[in-house]
C-alpha cells in the first residue's frame, strides 16, 4: 500500500501548482549581461578567423595604423570630391543613393551652391543670395529642389498628331492618314534657346541642336525669360520665348510655356500657353543674334509691325512638352512610330 500522504504534504504540493502558472518560465533572462558574439550565416567569408598577414598590422597598434594612414584616407576623400564636383546634380542624386557615406558627403552645400548659381545665372549673385536666404532658409540644395528652372541637360518635346484625309483608290474610298510631327526645345543657362519643328525623331535631331546647326537643319536660336520671381500668381513659373525667321519678310513666333514637374524638383514638363507668330519692321529684326525678346515684350497676341505678316494665334499642336535627358534620347519612346504609338499622353 502507498503510504498516505500528510497534511503538510499535501499543502507544500498545492502551493507549488499554484506557482507554476504565476511564474512563467523566460531562459533568455539568463543572458542578461552576458556579451554573445553575433554568429555569422553558414558559409560566410566572416565566420572563419581571419589573420591579417601583414606584418605592419601584427607589429602597430590600431591607433599608430590609423595614424598612419590618415593621409592615405584624406586622399581618398579629395579624390570622392574632385569626381562630384564634376558630377550634374541629377548624377549626384542617383550618386546619393549609392552608400551612406556618399550620401552625407553629397549633402554638402558646395555641389548645390556651383549648380544653382550656373542655373540662374541671370539672376545674378546677389539676387540668389537674398532669395536664398529669404525663401530656402540658407540650403542651396532645398533651393535647387523646390526653385523653378527649366533644365538645360536635354530636350524638350512636344509630340502633336492629327488625321489628313488621303487619294481615294479603287480599293480604299476614305483612306486617313495619321501625320505626326514635333516641336523641340533646347535652353541654356545664358538665356537663349534653340527652336525646331520636324517630323524626324529625337535620337535624329538631339545630334544637330546646337548653335553650330547649319541653315539646312532649320535650327533657329532665340531668348527667353523665367518669370519664377513675379508678385503675381498668374505669371509664376511662366516661359516668355521668342525666335526670329529670317527672310524677306521677317517673322517672330513668340511662345509661352507654363513650367510644372510630375516630382518635386523634375521641372519636366510644360504647358505650352500660346503660339503666335505676327511680322516684325526690318529695322527691328536687324540679326539673329539680337535679343528678339526684348523687342517683342509688351506686344499683343493680334500685333504685327509688318502689314503683309499678320498676327495669328494657332491653336493646334499644343501638346505639353515633355523633356528628354541626352542619355536617354536614344530609348525614349518618343521615337517610336506612329504603327506603334498613335497617340501620345504626356501626364
Amino acid at each position: 500500500m502507498n503510504p498516505v500522504p500528510s497534511e503538510i504534504e499535501l499543502e507544500s504540493a498545492l502551493h507549488l501548482k499554484t506557482v507554476q502558472y504565476f511564474v512563467t518560465q523566460r531562459p533568455w533572462l539568463d543572458l542578461y549581461g552576458k556579451h554573445v558574439r553575433p554568429v555569422a550565416p553558414f558559409g560566410s567569408a566572416s565566420r572563419k578567423s581571419y589573420v591579417d598577414p601583414a606584418l605592419i598590422h601584427r607589429c602597430l597598434p590600431d591607433e599608430l595604423l590609423l595614424e598612419a594612414l590618415q593621409p592615405f584616407i584624406f586622399m581618398k576623400l579629395i579624390l570622392i570630391i574632385s569626381v562630384f564636383v564634376r558630377m550634374a546634380p541629377y548624377d549626384l542624386g542617383r550618386a546619393s543613393c549609392v552608400c551612406r557615406k556618399w550620401r552625407y558627403t553629397i549633402r554638402n552645400p558646395l555641389f548645390w551652391r556651383t549648380a544653382c548659381l550656373k542655373a540662374w545665372q541671370l539672376s545674378g549673385l546677389v539676387e540668389n543670395y537674398k532669395m536664398l536666404q529669404s525663401k530656402y532658409e540658407g540650403s542651396w540644395r532645398k533651393m535647387w529642389l523646390l526653385r523653378p528652372r527649366v533644365r538645360t541637360d536635354g530636350l524638350y518635346v512636344s509630340r502633336n498628331t492629327y488625321i489628313r484625309a488621303g487619294v481615294a483608290e479603287w480599293k480604299i474610298t476614305n483612306p486617313v492618314h495619321i501625320v505626326c510631327y514635333f516641336r523641340y526645345l533646347r535652353f541654356f543657362p545664358s538665356g537663349r534657346f534653340l527652336y525646331k519643328n520636324s517630323s524626324q525623331k529625337i535620337k535624329e535631331v538631339a545630334k544637330f541642336m546646337n548653335f553650330r546647326a547649319s541653315k539646312a537643319d532649320c535650327v533657329f536660336g532665340g531668348h527667353y525669360t523665367l518669370s519664377d520671381d513675379k508678385a503675381s500668381f498668374l505669371l509664376e513659373n511662366n516661359v516668355e520665348a521668342a525666335v526670329l525667321y529670317p527672310g524677306m519678310r521677317p517673322t517672330v513666333l513668340r511662345i509661352r510655356l507654363r513650367l510644372r514637374g510630375t516630382i518635386s524638383g523634375a521641372n519636366n514638363r510644360m504647358d505650352l500657353l500660346s503660339l503666335v507668330t505676327s511680322g516684325v519692321d526690318d529695322n527691328e529684326a536687324s540679326g539673329p543674334e539680337e535679343d528678339i525678346l526684348g523687342v517683342v515684350e509688351g506686344w499683343q497676341d493680334d500685333e504685327t509691325h509688318n502689314p503683309d505678316v499678320p498676327a495669328v494665334s494657332h491653336k493646334r499642336g499644343l501638346t505639353p512638352f515633355v523633356f528628354v535627358p541626352f542619355e536617354e534620347v536614344e530609348t525614349s519612346v518618343l521615337n517610336l512610330p506612329v504603327e506603334k504609338m498613335d497617340y501620345y499622353v504626356p501626364g
